[in-house]
């Protein structure tokens, strides 16, 4: 199914072509900005505060994305947004080459690269709730499990087993060098996407923006399964963001790694994510959605407190595998379900309305990462400061874990609900 979908659908395979070059930048960039923010300064909270103005678009723009997504051409959208996403990439570029680290000031280096990733950050709001819209007018509804679970897997072994561990070796080269890669994939990217060829969309008469919103809003309120998932990811994402956003000084101070080792460990997680892209389709026909969402839970909370405990790398890279791949089951189920659910008029506005619960939570989880270490290491110490957000998002998680066996009640996938 998987490769007559990519042999046969033209537009498809430039989707995953875009997808899968700015996929391998945003992996060059997930190790190289934090890595840039930690030879700046060493304080978890200065470093936490570049993660959440990252994340704290989704919290900001994701409802008006919604409304801007259902207005004008999706691709023209996403052509857009990663010809930004290029311009303030390639000035990074410049800022490093005209101060390397370490600076005379870290606080404003730390703010200047806020600035670069809230940015960057606005125009992926845009992009990514276009690319996902887009999705249901380039393949049959009856391919969107494999089409999704095709182009998650392409993502992460562009983004997360690629991408590490090559800019640990650009880091390596020289520091500009990461930041100049990103740039390029982004116009790439542009490009891949100004190849496919979309008849033109009729959108709906523009009416108010508050009008326009609130219809998301009321087709979100009324369907409680959806706007449940919605809630539910927010609290995952949190955790994993306060998670994510301290593993870099996890790995420096506990684990003892370098930049190239940090990124053998960061690909080591993306091969659960690849193995959960390939799989998960099949694993969610066969244990159906339902018991598929309640196990990813579990599976999640024990990756969490897995890492909390954990004193070797192999430990933490088993964890992050487990937790990639079941994050790749997770949303093979729920995003395929809410493009087949939601009506094509509304599919932005209420995608959007999804990620405002369920990434806006991000810079929130990013931002207390940052203070919890910095709050107990006085009083704990730095190894077990570092250890908290993990033990404390796997107990959170594993509270979810019970509420979602209790309400989460899927319908089958050739069903609607």
């Amino acid at each position: 199914m998987s490769l007559m979908l990519l042999r046969e659908n033209r537009n498809y395979r430039w989707l995953m072509s875009a997808s899968a070059v700015s996929n391998l930048g945003d992996g060059v960039s997930m190790l190289a900005f934090p890595w840039l923010a930690s030879l700046i300064t060493r304080d978890p909270f200065l470093i936490s505060l570049t993660a959440m103005a990252g994340r704290l678009p989704w919290f900001l723009f994701t409802l008006p994305a919604g409304v801007w997504t259902d207005r004008v051409d999706r691709r023209k959208l996403m052509i857009r947004a990663d010809l930004f996403r290029f311009a303030v990439t390639l000035g990074v570029v410049f800022l490093v080459l005209a101060a390397p680290p370490p600076v005379a000031s870290p606080g404003m280096a730390i703010a200047a690269l806020c600035a670069v990733a809230f940015l960057l950050g606005s125009a992926e709001v845009l992009r990514d709730n276009a690319a996902q819209t887009v999705l249901p007018s380039v393949v049959r509804a009856a391919d969107l499990e494999a089409a999704n679970g095709q182009m998650w897997t392409v993502e992460r072994v562009t983004g997360h087993f690629i991408g590490p561990p090559l800019a640990g070796l650009l880091i390596a080269m020289a520091l500009p060098v990461p930041f100049a890669f990103d740039a390029a994939t982004f116009a790439l990217a542009a490009t891949c996407v100004w190849l496919m060829v979309i008849p033109a969309r009729i959108a709906p008469a523009r009416r108010s923006f508050r009008v326009e919103l609130r219809e998301g809003l009321a087709w979100i309120w009324g369907h409680v399964l959806i706007w449940r998932l919605a809630i539910m990811l927010g609290v995952i994402n949190a955790c994993s963001m306060a998670s994510l956003t301290m593993l870099v000084l996890f790995s420096q101070d506990i684990l003892g790694l370098g930049a190239v080792g940090h990124g053998l460990l960061l690909t080591a997680g993306a091969v659960g994510g690849v193995a959960g892209g390939l799989l998960a389709p099949g694993v969610a026909r066969r244990w159906g959605p339902t018991r598929s969402l309640r196990v990813s839970l579990v599976a999640f909370a024990c990756a969490y407190a897995l890492i909390g405990v954990a004193k070797a790398p192999w430990v933490v890279a088993l964890a992050l595998a487990a937790e990639a791949g079941f994050g790749m089951l997770w949303n093979v189920v729920t995003v395929s379900f809410r493009q087949r659910t939601i009506p094509d008029a509304l599919l932005g506005r209420v995608n959007s309305v999804y990620r405002f619960f369920g990434w806006g939570m991000m810079p929130l989880g990013a931002i207390a990462g940052g203070l919890l270490v910095s709050t107990f290491e006085p009083t704990l110490g730095r190894e077990t400061a570092l250890r908290l957000p993990y033990l404390i998002g796997g107990g959170i998680v594993a509270g979810l874990a019970v509420v979602g066996y209790l309400i989460l009640r899927m319908p089958d996938a050739d069903n609607k609900p």
